[in-house]
């Protein structure tokens, strides 16, 4: 292990990929990337996704660097910041302050053998406060879907209605009334209805998109 110079304080990214994994039913349960760390400090245990900045890229570049060199995972449908972590003995090598970044996809990525998907709720012990900052994103996922359209990032282009009810029911951990959320994402003007309809054992159903591929928040709230 490597110690940084005294005085250097170091910058890093740090990215929290959330996704939802299928079961055959419903959305399935959410999911964050992890990578198995190659050296020290914490040689062998499961990490972020994570790098130093360089000296001359951006943190949203440096983030996208990790996440296409590194798992070899494609841009996410949804990037945010989260928030800086700067405890002074988060990073035993010196004093580094974590920049950390939310993503979301709707499908876990295949990703090589030194990588893995964590169901969000049963996470493996990880290195540095990586616990903290998974728990900073998923607080954020479900503070945000009340009041955005942040579910674009875990969905196809086109869904139906239940399979949108199905994502906030998946990231929350508990059902909704399907009819008050369905009254209330259409009133708001969420989604819109796309060409098609999905056919399956019941009647078909309508195909929606959302009207914005990027985030809004709404004039109200979802009920959540």
């Amino acid at each position: 292990m490597s110690p940084l110079p005294a005085a250097e304080h170091r910058v890093a990214v740090d990215v929290v990929t959330i996704a939802l994994d299928e079961t055959g039913s419903g959305a399935g349960s959410p999911v964050f990337l992890t990578l198995r760390r190659p050296r020290d400090p914490f040689a062998g245990d499961w990490a972020l996704p994570g790098t130093l900045v360089r000296p001359d890229e951006s943190l949203e570049s440096a983030v996208l660097r990790i996440l296409g060199d590194g798992p070899g995972l494609p841009r996410p449908r949804h990037l945010e910041q989260l928030a800086t972590f700067g405890g002074p003995r988060r990073d035993p090598r010196g004093r580094v302050f974590s920049v950390s970044y939310l993503a979301l996809a709707p499908r876990p990525a295949e990703v090589r053998r030194t990588a893995r998907w964590w169901p969000v709720e049963a996470p493996p012990p990880l290195a540095f406060d990586h616990a903290a900052i998974v728990d900073a994103a998923l607080r954020r996922l479900r503070g945000k879907l009340s009041y955005s359209n942040v579910a674009y990032g875990l969905l196809p282009d086109t869904f139906t209605l239940s399979e949108l009810q199905a994502v906030y029911e998946a990231v929350l951990g508990h059902p909704l009334d399907k009819r008050n959320f369905r009254k209330k994402v259409l009133a708001l003007g969420v989604v819109t209805e796309a060409a098609g309809q999905r056919r399956g054992p019941h009647r078909p159903a309508q195909l929606y998109r959302f009207r914005d591929t990027e985030l809004v928040v709404l004039d109200d709230v979802i009920p959540v």
